[in-house]
């Protein structure tokens, strides 16, 4: 680690099979805490590179529990770390796409440089995490989508994930991911917290069979905020929208802001779910889950989608489907 660590500090780069065996050696505690830390704080200073991305992304997948499913299913998540603090948004937007009829393979984790995320909600409410690949098909079968806590799903990563922790900012962790779903899922929609990342990852992205779209909101969200324009990298292109392309208006940042605990942020999310939302909270998912669904080909036109969405989650849908997933027991 000596010498990678003084490759990266004199601003020269790892190749993609190097960047590949150093994630391996970090998940299999070759090195100590310090040098890890110190590895993961080069990346706070420095943007990662389209090699060490993949090799990174590589290593995560080879070491996985992989989950093979049939379904053609889609994955609703943002790398994380952009500080906003938001309410949950992937993960609401998750359950209307789910309930609106696109099959969902939701990837998640505890909430670090955020008070909540997807993982600490649903473990709010009681959701008990699996790895066990029968439970997750009967949860797809039952409620059109699936969690994967993804700590049960990357075990070779519990050497790294104390460190995290304590770090308590966004890692390069965070930029993998969306890129690390054991599903394997072929359509994805990711938030991307920067612009140079969002630009790897439409790359990347390119050189597969997915049908994708990579968001980075300008204002950065890694998610659509609707308080300006957002850049999207898709199959179709790269694009700058702004709200009135999916039919909405312009919010101000405050009205979509998250709670101030895990409690909190639970409340915020089952009121939403339940109808209860604001105007502006309501019309930040569905625009999220409405693109998702224009993604992954579900109607003609992005304005429909959102539509589509809109419907789903105030005809009370997305609840039932969050209600059936709560009701399915790990094996």
């Amino acid at each position: 680690m000596k010498e990678i660590l003084t490759e990266l500090i004199e601003h020269r780069s790892l190749s993609k099979d190097t960047a590949r065996q150093v994630l391996i050696d970090l998940a299999s505690g070759k090195h100590n805490a310090s040098q890890v830390s110190a590895f993961m704080t080069v990346y706070m200073m420095r943007a990662v590179t389209l090699q060490e991305l993949q090799g990174f992304r590589d290593a995560m997948l080879e070491l996985c529990l992989p989950v093979q499913v049939d379904e053609p299913v889609m994955d609703v998540c943002g790398t994380g770390g952009d500080g906003k603090n938001t309410i949950n948004i992937s993960t609401l937007s998750s359950f209307v796409v789910a309930a609106a009829g696109q099959p969902v393979a939701k990837h998640g984790n505890y909430g670090v440089s955020s008070v909540s995320g997807s993982s600490n909600v649903l473990e709010y409410f009681g959701y008990r995490f699996t790895h066990d690949v029968e439970t997750l098909k009967r949860s797809l079968g039952a409620a059109n989508i699936f969690f994967m806590h993804a700590p049960l799903f990357h075990p070779a990563m519990k050497n790294v994930a104390p460190i995290r922790k304590e770090l308590g900012v966004k890692t390069f962790f965070n930029m993998l991911g969306p890129m690390v779903n054991p599903a394997r899922p072929p359509r994805q929609l990711v938030g991307v917290f920067n612009l140079e990342l969002a630009r790897q990852y439409g790359y990347l992205y390119q050189q597969t069979n997915k049908q994708f779209c990579v968001l980075h909101d300008l204002q950065g969200y890694d998610e659509v905020s609707l308080t300006g324009p957002f850049k999207v990298f898709s199959n179709a292109g790269e694009f700058v929208w702004h709200p009135q392309a999916l039919g909405l208006s312009v919010i101000g940042a405050k009205e979509i802001q998250g709670g101030t605990t895990v409690e909190e942020s639970a409340t915020l999310f089952l009121s939403i779910l339940r109808g209860q939302g604001t105007p502006p909270q309501n019309a930040v998912v569905a625009a999220n889950a409405g693109l998702a669904l224009y993604t992954a080909g579900c109607t003609a036109s992005l304005p429909e989608a959102v539509a589509l969405a809109l419907d789903t989650l105030q005809s009370g849908k997305a609840l039932n489907t969050f209600q059936k997933l709560m009701t399915i027991n790990p094996s």
